[in-house]
C-alpha cells in the first residue's frame, strides 16, 4: 500500500508524477492540489479500513468531550489518514474554541472535500468569524447546497439578512432548509410579512419550516396568525405544539397554554419550561411551583432557563423557603455559578426579605456583568440601603462597567427610600451631563414620586410639564399618590383625569380620588365619581396579600372567604383588635 506525503518544499521533477499519482489514488477520494506541496510515495504497513474508521469516530468522540488534546495524539499516531480523519481533526479544534488551529491544518491538509470547505465555513460562524467564513465560502473550488445554507445561516445568525438575502437569491438550487434559515432571519428582524411571503413559496414544507413561522409569529406578538398556522400544519410536532404554549403564555390565556400542554404525550424539557414560565411570568407563581414539581417527579432534570422561572415565581410569591429549595437544585445541576441563575437569585432572596443572600449570591458570581450589577444595586434600594447601594455604584465603575438607564433607576430608588430629594435631583442631572443617559419615563416616574412624597408636589408637577414627552400613566400616578397623602385636591382632580384619558378601566385613579375627597369632607364628590365608576363599568380590583405557613403559601383576597380556616383567622382578628383596643384604653388612662 502506498502513503501520501507532502513536502513543504517545491520540486519541479515531482510535478511530471501528478498525473500518475492521481490515477493510483482511488476515485473516492478528492483533493485540491496546491502548487506549494508535492507527493511522495512510501511503502507502508497496509491499514484496514476498519482500522482508519474506528480511529476517526474516537477522533470525534474525544473532540466532543473536550479532550482535543488526546484527539490530536490519536490522529498523529494513524499510520494512515483518510479525508475523514482530517476533517474530525479541523472540526475538533474549532468546536473547542481553536480556531487558528483548524485554520493551519486546513492549510496542510493533502485531502480535500467540499465537506472541508463546509466545515471551515461553519467553523468560522461557530467562532464569531463571520468575514472570514465568507472569505471561505468564496474561495471554494466547488459548493454544494449545504455550502450555500451553511452562509446563509451564518449571515442571518449574526443580523446580517441582506448579505444573506444576496447569497439567498444567488443560490443555484434551494431546499427546504434554505426557505428556512431565511424565514427565521426575516422573523427575527420583525419582518414577518416577508418571511410568511417566503413561506409560503416553498415548494415542500416540513415541519421544521412549519414551526419556524409559527414561531416567528409568536416572537413578533402575531398570535392569531400563529393559531391560524398551527392550526393549518399537517403533523403537529411537540416543537410547534412548544410555540403555541408560549404565545398563549405571552397572551395570558393560561388555560388554552395549559390545555394544548396536557395534549403533550411525551413531553420534554422546552415544553416543561414553556408552561412553568407561562404561569410564573403570569402572575401564577403557585401553579408555577407545583409543575415544576411534578417535573422533577417526571424524572426531568432542570436546565439554567427552568430555575430562573422558579426562582421567578418564587420572587412573585415571597417565598424564601421554595427559593432556597431552588438554590440548592441549581447547586446540584451545576448551575450555581451561572450568571442567569445567579442574578435571578439576587433578586428572588431581595424580594424573599434576605439581603445578606442576595449579596452572597453577587459574590458567587466570577465576572459580574451589568445586569448583575443592576441587579444587587437595585436588592439593596428596596431594602432601603442607599449608601451601600452608592458604594456599589462606585465599585461597578472601579471594574470598568459602565451605567445605563436601569442602573440609575435603581440609584434614584434607592434616593427615594432614604428620603434624600436634593441627592436625587443630582443623581438625575449626572445621569444627563456625566453618562449622557437619557432619562425615560420611568425616570422620570421616580423622580415624581420622589418628590412627591417629600411633598414637594407644585415641583413635581413642574417636573412633569417639562419632560420631553407625554406623562403616562406612572408618572400621574405617583403625583395622585401623593396628593392623596397631602390632600391637595386640585393637583389630585388634574391627575385622576389624565390617568382617566389614558386607562378609562383603571380604577386605581377613581378610587384615589374618591378618597382625597373624602378626607377632605367632600361628599358630593365622592358619591359622584362613584357613580361615575358605575356608569363606566369600572370595578375597583380587590386587594390581596400572601403569607407562607408551613411548606405552603397562603392568599388572602378582599373579601374572600373561601380559605378554610377563615372562622379562626376572624376569631384571631378580633382578639388582636380588644388586646388594642385596651391598650388604648391604657394609655388614656396613663396620660390622664
Amino acid at each position: 500500500m502506498l502513503a501520501l506525503v507532502f513536502s513543504q518544499q517545491p520540486s519541479r521533477k515531482w510535478t511530471s508524477i501528478f498525473p500518475i499519482i492521481q490515477i493510483l489514488i482511488p476515485t473516492s477520494i478528492s483533493f485540491d492540489r496546491c502548487s506549494s506541496r508535492h507527493l511522495f510515495l512510501l511503502p507502508i504497513r497496509s491499514v484496514s479500513t476498519q482500522e482508519i474508521y474506528s480511529c476517526n469516530v474516537e477522533i470525534g468522540y474525544l473532540s466532543r468531550a473536550g479532550k482535543i488534546e488526546a484527539a490530536r495524539q490519536l490522529f498523529d499516531k494513524m499510520p494512515v489518514k483518510d479525508v475523514v480523519s482530517w476533517n474530525a481533526i479541523i472540526t475538533g479544534y474549532w468546536q473547542n474554541g481553536f480556531l487558528e488551529e483548524s485554520k493551519r491544518l486546513f492549510g496542510l491538509t493533502p485531502l480535500r472535500n467540499v465537506v472541508s470547505w463546509n466545515l471551515m465555513v461553519a467553523g468560522c460562524v461557530e467562532n464569531e468569524r463571520i468575514d472570514e467564513a465568507s472569505e471561505y465560502f468564496q474561495k471554494m473550488p466547488k459548493r454544494n447546497t449545504a455550502s450555500w445554507n451553511a452562509m446563509i445561516s451564518g449571515l442571518v445568525r449574526y443580523d446580517r439578512i441582506e448579505e444573506a438575502t444576496r447569497l439567498f437569491e444567488e443560490m443555484p438550487q434551494k431546499n427546504v432548509i434554505s426557505y428556512t434559515a431565511m424565514i427565521d432571519g426575516y422573523a427575527q428582524k420583525g419582518e414577518i410579512e416577508r418571511a410568511r411571503a417566503l413561506f409560503d413559496c416553498i415548494p415542500q414544507k416540513n415541519s421544521v419550516s412549519w414551526t419556524v413561522m409559527i414561531s416567528g409569529y409568536v416572537e413578533n406578538w402575531q398570535f392569531a396568525e400563529a393559531r391560524e398556522l398551527f392550526n393549518r400544519m399537517p403533523e403537529k410536532n411537540i416543537i410547534a405544539i412548544t410555540a403555541m404554549i408560549t404565545g398563549y403564555c405571552k397572551e395570558g390565556k393560561m388555560e388554552n397554554a395549559r390545555s394544548l400542554f396536557e395534549e403533550i404525550q411525551y413531553r420534554d424539557l422546552v415544553s416543561w419550561n414553556a408552561i412553568i414560565a407561562g404561569y410564573a411570568q403570569n402572575g401564577s407563581g403557585e401553579e408555577a411551583l407545583k409543575l415544576h414539581s411534578q417535573m422533577l417527579k417526571a424524572g426531568m432534570k432542570p436546565d439554567h432557563s427552568t430555575l430562573i422561572s422558579v426562582l421567578t415565581a418564587c420572587s412573585s410569591l415571597a417565598s424564601l423557603k421554595e427559593g432556597r429549595q431552588t438554590h440548592v437544585h441549581a447547586v446540584i445541576n451545576g448551575f450555581e455559578s451561572n450568571i442567569s441563575v445567579c442574578n435571578t437569585l439576587i433578586t428572588m432572596y431581595s424580594k424573599c426579605g434576605s439581603i445578606r443572600d442576595s449579596e452572597i449570591a453577587f459574590g458567587q458570581i466570577d465576572t459580574p456583568d451589568l445586569v448583575s450589577w443592576n441587579t444587587i444595586i437595585a436588592a439593596f434600594a428596596l431594602h432601603g440601603r442607599y449608601k451601600k447601594a452608592l458604594d456599589l455604584f462606585g465599585e461597578m465603575g472601579l471594574n470598568g462597567i459602565k451605567p445605563d438607564g436601569i442602573t440609575f433607576l435603581s440609584v434614584l430608588s434607592a434616593c427615594g427610600h432614604a428620603g434624600k430629594v436634593k441627592e436625587s435631583m443630582a443623581w438625575f442631572g449626572s445621569m444627563v451631563s456625566d453618562y449622557e443617559i437619557t432619562p425615560g419615563a420611568e425616570h422620570y416616574a421616580c423622580l415624581v414620586d420622589i418628590l412627591s412624597r417629600a411633598g414637594h408636589l407644585e415641583q413635581a408637577y413642574k417636573v412633569i410639564q417639562e419632560m420631553p414627552f407625554e406623562a403616562d400613566a406612572g408618572v400621574w400616578g405617583a403625583l395622585l399618590s401623593a396628593c392623596r397623602v397631602y390632600l391637595n385636591v386640585e393637583l389630585g382632580e388634574l391627575a385622576a383625569e389624565k390617568i382617566v384619558g389614558l386607562q378609562p378601566q383603571s380604577s386605581g385613579a377613581y378610587v384615589m380620588l374618591s378618597n382625597i375627597y373624602a378626607a377632605a369632607g367632600m361628599w358630593g364628590e365622592v358619591t359622584r365619581v362613584r357613580g361615575l365608576m358605575k356608569e363606566q363599568g369600572v370595578k375597583k380590583q380587590p386587594g390581596y396579600s400572601w403569607m407562607e405557613m408551613g411548606n405552603k403559601v397562603h392568599l388572602f383576597l378582599g373579601g374572600d372567604i373561601s380559605h378554610p380556616e377563615i372562622d379562626k383567622i376572624h376569631l384571631e382578628l378580633k382578639q388582636i383588635a380588644l388586646q388594642m383596643k385596651i391598650m388604648d384604653d391604657i394609655a388614656d388612662m396613663v396620660s390622664a
